[in-house]
C-alpha cells in the first residue's frame, strides 16, 4: 500500500518516523510522498523555513539513502489545485494519510486516491471537531481525552472512526506537553492500523454523540480577565503555551504569565516573603509573594500563584528572580 503523507506541525512528525519505520521494516507499507505547507517566513530571521514535516522528511533521506531507497518526494503547493493534483497523481498513492495538514482535501482532491483518506484528530470526536482540540480541551477541564482516526469527510472532522486511543489527563498538561504526548501517541495508533487496513476500514463506526467545534486560535485569546475563576486562568495559561501565550498588562508593560497553579488553601502568614495586600482587593491585584508557591495574585474567585513570569522582551524568570527585579509589584494592579 502506497501512502501519501500529509501534515505540517511538529505534532505530526513521529507519523511520519513511523510510516518510514514501516517502509525499511517491510510491512507492505510504501511512503509514496510527503504533502506539507510551503515555506514560510518563521522565527526572527526574515527569512522563509520549510515545516517541521518538511525537515523531518529530508533528515529521513539520509537513512534511505544507507538503505538503498529513494529520497521522499515533497510536495509543497500553495493551493490544491489542478498543478497539485497532477503532482500527486504522479506518485501513486492508494491512501492519503492526514494529521494536522491545516487545509481542506476537495472531492476532486481525494478522488486521487483508490483507498480515499484518514485523518489522525486530537480527541474524541465528535467532541472538539476543528483546529485548537488541544487547547480547547484544557481550557473546558476534561479529564481525558484521546486521539481518533477517521475517515476523512467533506464536513470537517465528521468522518467515520477506524481507530480510538483513549487516555486520562492529570490536569497539568500545557498544549505543548500534549502535544507531545498526542503525537506519539498517535504514532503508534499509526502503526497498529495500516496493517489491518481494509478490515479496520470496512469495520469503522458512525461518530455518536454530541459535536462540538473549535476554531483558530486569535492572539487576544491570551489577554487574562482577571475577574474570571483562578482555575480558569490556571487553564488559560496551559492551554496558550506556547502560543500566543498568556498575558495581562502593568501600566504600559505587558507580562506573560508562563507558569501558575490555583492556591488551593490559604497562604501561611509565616511563609509571606514580603507584607501583602489586606483584605478585599480587587480582582488583578498582586497580593504578596509565599515563599514556597509563588507570586499571589486575586481572581474574581479564588488566589493564583505565579511561579514564571516574562516581560515583553524580556526573558523568562522564575518567580524569586522577577521579584528581585521587579520593585513595587506587590499592590499593584494588573490587568
Amino acid at each position: 500500500m502506497r501512502v501519501l503523507f500529509a501534515g505540517s506541525p511538529a505534532i505530526a512528525v513521529p507519523s511520519l518516523q513511523i510510516l518510514n519505520e514501516m517502509e525499511l521494516g517491510e510491512k507492505g507499507i510504501v511512503l509514496a510522498g510527503v504533502l506539507t505547507n510551503p515555506d514560510s517566513m518563521r522565527g526572527r530571521h526574515g527569512q522563509k523555513e520549510p515545516t517541521d514535516v518538511s525537515v523531518a522528511a529530508s533528515e529521513l533521506d539520509a537513512v534511505r539513502k544507507e538503505k538503498g531507497l529513494d529520497p521522499i518526494p515533497q510536495l509543497k503547493p500553495e493551493k490544491l489545485d489542478a498543478g497539485a493534483r497532477a503532482e500527486a497523481v504522479a506518485l501513486k498513492a492508494d491512501l492519503l494519510v492526514s494529521f494536522a495538514y491545516g487545509r481542506f482535501f476537495g472531492p476532486r482532491f481525494m478522488a486521487l486516491f483508490p483507498l480515499g483518506g484518514i485523518n489522525i484528530h486530537p480527541s474524541l470526536l465528535p467532541k472538539y471537531r476543528g483546529a485548537s482540540p488541544i487547547p480547547a480541551l484544557i481550557l473546558s477541564g476534561e479529564k481525558e481525552t484521546g486521539i481518533c482516526v477517521q475517515r476523512l469527510a467533506q464536513q470537517m472532522d465528521s468522518g467515520d472512526i477506524l481507530a480510538t486511543d483513549r487516555f486520562e489527563l492529570c490536569g497539568r498538561e500545557t498544549t505543548s506537553s500534549l502535544s507531545g504526548t498526542v503525537s506519539h501517541r498517535a504514532a503508534s495508533l499509526l502503526r497498529e492500523l495500516l496493517p489491518d487496513f481494509n478490515a479496520r476500514a470496512a469495520s469503522a463506526r458512525p461518530q455518536e454523540g454530541e459535536a462540538t467545534c473549535c476554531g483558530e486560535i486569535k492572539k487576544e485569546a491570551g489577554i487574562i480577565d482577571w475577574n474570571k475563576s483562578a482555575v480558569f486562568i490556571d487553564a488559560q495559561i496551559r492551554a496558550f503555551t506556547p502560543w500566543p501565550l498568556a498575558f495581562t498588562r502593568r501600566d504600559n508593560d505587558t507580562l506573560f504569565i508562563l507558569e501558575a497553579e490555583p492556591l488551593k488553601e490559604a497562604a501561611d502568614p509565616s511563609a509571606v516573603l514580603y507584607e501583602t495586600v489586606s483584605g478585599g482587593a480587587a480582582p488583578g491585584t498582586v497580593l504578596g509573594a509565599d515563599k514556597d508557591r509563588g507570586i499571589l495574585i486575586q481572581t474574581g474567585r479564588g488566589i493564583l500563584a505565579a511561579t514564571k513570569l516574562q516581560w515583553q522582551a524580556k526573558k523568562a524568570l522564575n518567580w524569586k528572580a522577577f521579584c528581585n527585579g521587579a520593585r513595587n509589584f506587590a499592590g499593584s494592579r494588573l490587568g
